[in-house]
Parts: C-alpha cells; structure tokens; sequence
C-alpha cells in the first residue's frame, strides 16, 4: 500500500552486496546502527560519538550512521546520520524508537556496501540489521552499552524480564563479535557465547576537562556554598532507572542525622521535577559541557551514584578523573573501576542506610576524603581514549580480515 513503510523480513530483504574481500583498495567502510545516536545526551551516546570520530579522523575508516533523529539534537554529533522512521516513546519524548531497517535504509546501506556492521542497540532497527548483514556475508559487531533487563524493575515491568534476557540473549548470540565494555560482563557474555566471541571496549576520560584543577571555590561561592560545606554530587540522566529515590532517601538520612547538606545536580531529564518535590533545597545546574562540566564536578565533594543499570559508569570515571570520593553501589561496573576503599567506596545496591553512614564518614573525615579523591584521580588517568578506541578498529580489522573469532578475545 502507497504511504506504508516496508519493514525487513526473510521474505522481503533486498539482495547485499556480498562482504568485501580482502585486498580492494579502499577505505574501511562501517556501517554504525544506532538507538539514539544524537537525540539523547549520555555516556553511550558520546562513546559512540567519539569512536566515530576516531574512525574517521585517525583510521581513515568511512562511517555512516543509522539512526532516529529528533528535530533538535541533544549534542553536536559527528558523523553522517542516515535518519531512520521512529515515534516518540511516550512520556519520554527525548527517547525516540526506531520503527524497523526500512527498504530506504536498507538500499542506502546496500549502496554504502559496508565491510562491518556494528550494532549498538537491541532494538528491531538492530534486529533487523543484523538478519540482513549475516545474509550478505558482513561481518557483525554488536557492542553493549546498558543493561536494558535492569530498566523493567523501575517501571513496574519485572514480569518481562525473562522474555527481554531471552531476547538479548539471541541477539548478541547471533553477532559475530560482542564488545562488552568491563571484565565482568566480558566473563559474563564469554560465559555464554564462547571466549573469542568477546571482547573488552572500555571507555577513556577527558582528563582536560575533568582535572582537580577545575575547583573553583568562588564558582561554589556563588552558589551560595560556604567553604567548609560538603556538596554530594548527582552527575546524569534525571531518570528514574539512574537512582534517584536512592539518592533522594540518601541525602534525607544524612539531613535527619545533623548533616546540612545542600546537593548539587548536575544534569536534566523527565524525573527532575519528581527529583525537586522529592528532594528540596537542592542546587540544580542542567545540562552542562566542556569547561562548565569539569568545574562544576570538581567544585563538588563527593559522588553518590546509586545506579545500578550502567554497563560502564562513565560518571563514576569522570568523577575520580575530577579527584572526587565516589560512593557507588557495588555492580558489575562500579567494581570494575574502583578498588573499595581505596579508590573509592562501594556501597551495596539500594541499601540506604549504607550510602548514609559512607556519605557521613567521608564529610566527617575530610583526610579520608581528599586521599580517596588523590587516588581516584591516579586510578583514572589510566582511561585513555586513543588507546581504547584503536582497540575497536583492531577488532574490525581481524573480522574484516578472515583472523579467526579465538584471536579477538586477545584484543584491548
């Protein structure tokens, strides 16, 4: 029917070229698909964003991008996006869902003719992209960025989570290669798809912009901060999946044991205004990039990061790149990163009374606290952004290649 948008299927894929053999004088090409590449600003997007730009600027690889868009980006991407048809979700219209590989996608990656696919999304638009590479022969990178499963709990969605884990679980298992991005999901995902299925895709830091010397006591002091106030810092997505009633509980016990703290947020998002009425007396920033970003984290004390739906936790790394104590719930991710007690605390998920008595302990001992944000700030400066993402062009290299899955696993 005129007007209907066709969606791909094993009846309807139009034909690929087939994947690219070895030896043809021509740059690399990728074939990037993504959930929400520019229209949300978080840490997958921006990892995403900066290895494009890798790609582009320092391999020399040709990139091109599928993604939804919305009318106004939520950042300056890099990269040409190839817009695909999406809706917004409802009640979260910064979130836009890709309605499936349409035949125009479809012709516009079969004229690309890419040699990697990456996938960086479970959506169908990655679904659907992936049947129609394997079909061609191109080889198939699917890199994780959330643990979506995670998500249901919060929205009162939990009956769904056997589906969901047995739908993530055909999906990565149907990609040739998976990019995990800490140890123990790298163990986790080998465990279930085979040792040279998988490789570690860590994340660097800005260390420019996330420095100690950032501290600005007289931007605290407009703030209407004293000098020897505590400021515990929230630094992401004002939603609900980040946290924020543990946060809010948090900063509520530390008040009613005779701590007068005044929080600052650093960030937006749907739930800010639940997070206003939940929380008073709280300094909200926004949105916040470049020099403002680093000087507001540094000007804080210590991080308090309750999340337990990161796959990574950038925040966490660009906090202690900023030399602040970090109270993190102990997943996966959080644990990757910080050595407890040393390089920061690690508090068990959801546990209110925990993250109080850290959270008192370090504004009662500023020692403590300034040696844990000193080795914070040594742990992170081994995050190095180069080093990272040459590792994924590693990767597609030995696909492109013909190398062998089992020598991947030696990558990054």
């Amino acid at each position: 029917m005129r007007g209907m948008t066709t969606f791909l299927s094993p009846s309807n894929l139009a034909p690929f070229p087939a994947a690219r053999r070895p030896g043809r004088a021509r740059p690399l090409r990728v074939a990037l698909f993504s959930g929400n590449y520019d229209c949300v600003r978080d840490g997958a997007n921006r990892a995403l964003n900066r290895l494009v730009g890798h790609l582009l600027e320092r391999v020399g690889a040709e990139v091109r991008i599928y993604s939804p868009t919305a009318p106004q980006k939520a950042f300056a991407s890099v990269g040409d996006v190839h817009s695909v048809r999406s809706a917004a979700i409802p009640g979260r219209p910064e979130y836009r869902l890709a309605l499936g590989f349409t035949r125009t996608a479809q012709r516009d990656m079969a004229a690309f003719a890419p040699d990697i696919v990456h996938l960086s999304a479970p959506d169908i638009l990655g679904r659907q992209a992936q049947k129609a590479a394997r079909q061609a022969g191109i080889p198939v990178v699917a890199s994780l960025h959330t643990r979506f499963e995670t998500y249901l709990d919060y929205y009162r969605l939990g009956f769904l989570r056997a589906p969901v884990e047995a739908y993530l679980d055909r999906f990565y298992g149907d990609s040739d290669h998976i990019l995990a991005p800490t140890p123990p999901i790298v163990a986790e995902m080998a465990g279930r798809h085979g040792d040279g299925r998988v490789s570690l895709w860590s994340r660097g830091v800005d260390h420019r912009a996330f420095d100690p010397a950032r501290r600005d006591d007289a931007f605290r002091a407009s703030l209407g901060y004293a000098p020897d106030d505590i400021v515990p810092l929230f630094f992401g997505r004002l939603v609900l999946e980040k946290g924020l009633a543990v946060f809010a509980d948090t900063i509520a016990a530390l008040r009613d044991s005779g701590h007068a703290v005044r929080p600052m947020v650093v960030g937006d998002g749907p739930a800010r205004d639940w997070l206003a009425r939940r929380l008073p007396n709280v300094t909200f920033l926004g949105l916040l990039e470049g020099a403002e970003l680093g000087r507001a984290v540094a000007s804080a004390d210590l991080l308090i990061n309750p999340s337990v739906t990161e796959a990574f936790g950038n925040v966490n790394l660009e906090a202690m790149a900023a030399g602040l104590a970090v109270l993190s719930a102990d997943v996966p991710s959080a644990a990757s990163l910080i050595a407890d007690g040393k390089t920061g605390m690690l508090v068990p998920p959801g546990d209110i009374r925990a993250f109080a008595a850290a959270a008192r302990a370090l504004s009662d001992r500023p020692a403590a606290r300034v040696r844990l944000g000193h080795a914070a700030r040594a742990a992170a400066l081994r995050y190095d952004w180069g080093a990272v993402l040459d590792a994924v062009a590693t990767v597609y290299d030995r696909l492109h290649t013909g190398d062998r899955p089992a020598e991947l696993a030696k990558v990054a």
